[in-house]
């Protein structure tokens, strides 16, 4: 059975083109539109996954976890404060 998992692509213009980002696994790739950027991403995310040791991915899979946590409770107590 595979396991199927989704993740973000974050998609900004950037100069005369478009950069994508996987936050989750801090895999970026670049094109002339937003669907060259997402498609270029999809390939990147790929790649990454067929060479990557399974210890790299959850590494990174963690860190993201991590950083995210922290982060919304940093958000949390700024709200609380301002309310």
């Amino acid at each position: 059975m595979s396991n199927i998992r989704q993740f973000t692509a974050i998609i900004e213009r950037e100069d005369d083109g478009y950069v994508a980002l996987c936050p989750e696994l801090d895999i970026a790739s670049q094109g002339d539109t937003v669907e060259q950027a997402r498609a270029n991403l999809i390939e990147a995310l790929e790649l990454f996954f067929e060479v990557a040791e399974p210890s790299e991915i959850e590494r990174r899979l963690s860190l993201f976890s991590w950083f995210f946590a922290y982060c919304f409770q940093k958000f949390r107590i700024i709200i609380k404060v301002i309310n």
